[in-house]
């Protein structure tokens, strides 16, 4: 279950009430390369991916965490009821499946991340973890970005980024590029579109 469109944006306005910061901007693009991407691909339901862009990025609500964004914003969306959308707050910051390639604190106690651990060995990815993956990975605060420049300014603010979740994010593009039959970038509208 998800919240609908009203409901989301809602739940969004809240969240950056409390914790104001370029990250409610981001959700935006996300939520709009999200719509996009389903919109061109069969099978997959353009409001429910939006709805999910919108709201991967809600735990940080509860102030600037690093892990902690992800803890808080699965638990926070299983309260609500809304389980799909907890679980794209879980799966949008591996797209590998592994807590272990997380970029960023590991800011949360012990028995959270082990949480957090089991929850996503649990979960088998679907299309709609995917996009959100994808799209998280071309979406800056000020609109789409190209994916490879994202991942170079991640890695220049953490100091790293692993080869293979680098590699996992492209053929996450080729995959919808395949699905959608056309280039990422024209289906989003291109760099800079969003906002």
């Amino acid at each position: 279950m998800y919240p609908t469109r009203q409901e989301a944006e809602a739940l969004l306005a809240d969240a950056a009430s409390c914790n104001p910061g370029p990250w409610e901007a981001h959700s935006r693009v996300t939520a709009w390369c999200a719509e996009k991407i389903a919109q061109a691909c069969p099978g997959m339901d353009a409001e429910k991916a939006w709805v999910l862009g919108l709201l991967h990025d809600i735990g940080r609500k509860f102030g600037v965490k690093h892990l902690g964004h992800v803890y808080d914003g699965w638990r926070y969306m299983m309260q609500a009821g809304y389980d799909e959308a907890a679980r794209i707050c879980l799966t949008h910051s591996f797209n590998e499946g592994k807590l272990e390639s997380y970029i960023g604190k590991f800011d949360i106690t012990e028995e959270e991340t082990k949480e957090l651990r089991q929850a996503l060995a649990q979960t088998s990815f679907d299309d709609y973890d995917r996009l959100i993956q994808l799209c998280d990975s071309i979406a800056g605060a000020e609109g789409v970005v190209n994916i490879e420049d994202r991942m170079n300014d991640v890695k220049r603010r953490y100091g790293r980024f692993p080869q293979s979740k680098w590699d996992k994010n492209l053929e996450l593009k080729a995959f919808f590029e395949q699905m959608a039959g056309e280039d990422i970038y024209n289906v989003v509208g291109g760099i800079g579109a969003g906002i």
